[in-house]
């Protein structure tokens, strides 16, 4: 009953805080035991391999993840230090409850089922702040959560 009034009061706080702070609370509560699914090993880490922040990019947009410490599977194939990547396109952090499984109907939520590990795809012209979330077996954030810091890119 405690993790979830202490759940409780950090989503609450988490609507009330600006991206900057919702971000910033998260990295502190990354070691707290009442976030996500199955636990992450020490080190996991998902990182953009060919593209940064600020970068500009034309179409097709390529864009690859990367992994560390843990493997990838395919969505429901239940296995330890695995899971699958999701893409967040201009998807704040702050409206994803890391207690549920991330949205398949949300467009701005991309799944890689399959255990894909990179996407070819045109894009409007534009900015899009992108986010790498490495989901388990059932689509849920790992403990601690393993996500890539939010980028911002520039479709021409």
């Amino acid at each position: 009953m405690k993790k979830l009034s202490i759940l409780g009061l950090v989503l609450a706080l988490l609507a009330l805080a600006g991206q900057a702070e919702a971000e910033g609370l998260l990295d502190r509560l990354k070691n707290t035991d009442f976030v996500g699914g199955l636990k992450s090993p020490p080190g996991a880490k998902v990182y953009f391999i060919n593209i940064k922040d600020g970068d500009t990019v034309s179409n097709p947009v390529l864009i690859q993840f990367g992994l560390k410490v843990m493997g990838v599977a395919p969505a429901q194939i239940r296995m330890e230090n695995t899971g699958h990547f999701h893409l967040l396109i201009n998807k704040p952090l702050i409206q994803i409850d890391l207690n549920r499984p991330l949205e398949p109907n949300d467009p701005r939520i991309k799944h890689f089922d399959n255990g894909e590990t990179e996407l070819l795809a045109k894009f409007p012209a534009g900015v899009y702040k992108l986010r790498i979330v490495f989901g388990n077996f059932n689509h849920m954030t790992h403990n601690p959560p393993v996500m890539s810091d939010e980028i911002t890119v520039k479709v021409e």
